[in-house]
């Protein structure tokens, strides 16, 4: 039983890969769309193809989150719109590469598209929400927000940022009816890995997630209260463990004392 209200969708990134999955299956499940990315042409395609099989309502609204206007135009329709009821943050890109050797539009891009945009347009759809006291928030974070790699230090700043940013959200929305969820995917079959300077052929195919099995474990999730969903992890006490870990640490820093171990003899 989905705990997902049928109503209109908003999904960014939904030309390709994870976004498309999500369209197709919030469509599968009574949704109306609309579908925002750059490419005009596989967004329409997308939109028709989804619109023929479910028989829902699909919109397309041609927008580059990596820019202010485009931005702009996706937070005045979730600000405006009161059929939305859901918000896909899956726009996003990786640069995987030393900070170093990165070019300042490497560092740029994934600032802008994977904590500005994605800020923003929360932002913009939670005064309606709150107010009809329904809707839910999906946030696409990686496990890289757990973990770094010596390529990965502005990516997994990033995705980071995502999980604080959607565990903050969670505790500020308890009892407002709206649901927040972080979906952290391990390496997934996508076009991201095209331009990230780590093609998908390099890594090994056994840890490679299909896209739809991604979003089909993650939606699972949603539907059983997950507000943080690891759809690759086996075992779920890994997960009770390190936020329990998490919680005692920050719980461990309020005492306003130097630690010993940090003392001069």
């Amino acid at each position: 039983m989905s705990n997902i209200t049928p109503n209109t969708a908003v999904i960014t990134g939904a030309s390709s890969g994870i976004g498309a999955v999500y369209a197709d299956r919030l469509a599968q499940r009574g949704h109306d769309l609309i579908l925002v990315a750059r490419r005009a042409d596989r967004l329409q395609s997308l939109a028709n193809t989804i619109s023929a099989k479910h028989g829902v309502r699909v919109e397309t609204l041609v927008a580059d989150l990596a820019t202010a206007a485009g931005q702009d135009s996706v937070a005045q329709l979730l600000a405006s719109d009161p059929a939305i009821s859901v918000l896909v943050n899956n726009a996003g890109t990786a640069r995987l590469a030393p900070v170093a050797a990165s070019t300042e539009q490497d560092l740029a891009s994934q600032l802008a598209l994977n904590i500005t945009a994605l800020t923003r347009l929360t932002h913009a759809a939670l005064p309606g929400f709150k107010e009809r006291k329904q809707g839910t928030i999906i946030n696409i974070a990686s496990v890289l927000g757990l973990h770094t790699l010596p390529i990965s230090a502005v990516y997994s700043g990033t995705k980071s940022y995502v999980v604080a940013f959607t565990r903050g959200l969670e505790q500020e929305l308890a009892g407002s009816g709206v649901k927040v969820q972080a979906v952290l995917p391990a390496a997934t079959a996508t076009e991201l890995w095209d331009a990230s300077g780590v093609p998908l052929a390099a890594l090994a195919p056994e840890t490679v997630m299909a896209a739809d099995a991604m979003v089909d474990a993650a939606l699972f999730g949603l539907d059983q209260g997950e507000s943080l969903t690891l759809p690759s992890v086996a075992d779920s006490g890994l997960i009770e463990r390190h936020e329990q870990a998490r919680v005692a640490l920050f719980a461990a820093a309020q005492t306003g004392k130097v630690a010993p171990r940090l003392q001069q003899a």
